[in-house]
């Protein structure tokens, strides 16, 4: 008798590479010629970035810099989710820019709903804001694997616990 195997779809980022590509933003904001007298700042808060800037051109530029230091430490864009551009004080701006983590139902029913449609040997379960596949052939869970990687959701998706 066959055991059946396993793994977990989540959506999460690692916390300390995105330190550090702040970290690197910020560094690369003072050194800028063009950034240097902006006083920008980026914070990392729990679940938020805070960017305050004096100009929404300059703010695109911090947006650059984040976007490409994040992509070099192999993070996802799709765990940013930008909010509204708002007026600080002294003609300044603000955005905060929340950070997506775990697979919210919609989508988490989304995955389960195509891994029945198009693999009918393997089961797929909600779990919180996981999914648990599982199957009897592992070749069947690397099909699946290959398969929500070709899949444009809008969350980072990574895949843990393989068993």
């Amino acid at each position: 008798m066959a055991a059946t195997s396993s793994f977990d779809v989540v959506s999460d980022f690692d916390r300390q590479e995105l330190v550090n590509a702040i970290d690197q933003t910020i560094r690369e904001i003072k050194s800028r010629f063009d950034l240097k007298d902006t006083k920008t700042t980026v914070e990392l808060g729990e679940d938020v970035i805070t960017i305050n800037t004096d100009s929404e051109f300059t703010l695109d530029a911090v947006h650059t810099l984040l976007q490409t230091k994040s992509a070099k430490r192999n993070l996802s864009l799709k765990i940013f989710d930008y909010g509204t551009v708002e007026s600080a004080s002294g003609s300044r701006v603000r955005q905060e820019i929340k950070l997506k983590k775990g697979i919210s139902k919609e989508i988490a029913k989304q995955i389960s709903l195509l891994i029945r449609d198009e693999f009918k040997k393997v089961q797929a379960s909600i779990q919180g804001d996981a999914v648990r596949v599982s199957a009897k052939d592992k070749d069947d869970l690397q099909a699946v694997i290959q398969r929500l990687k070709q899949e444009d959701l809008p969350v980072a998706l990574q895949f843990n616990n393989y068993r």
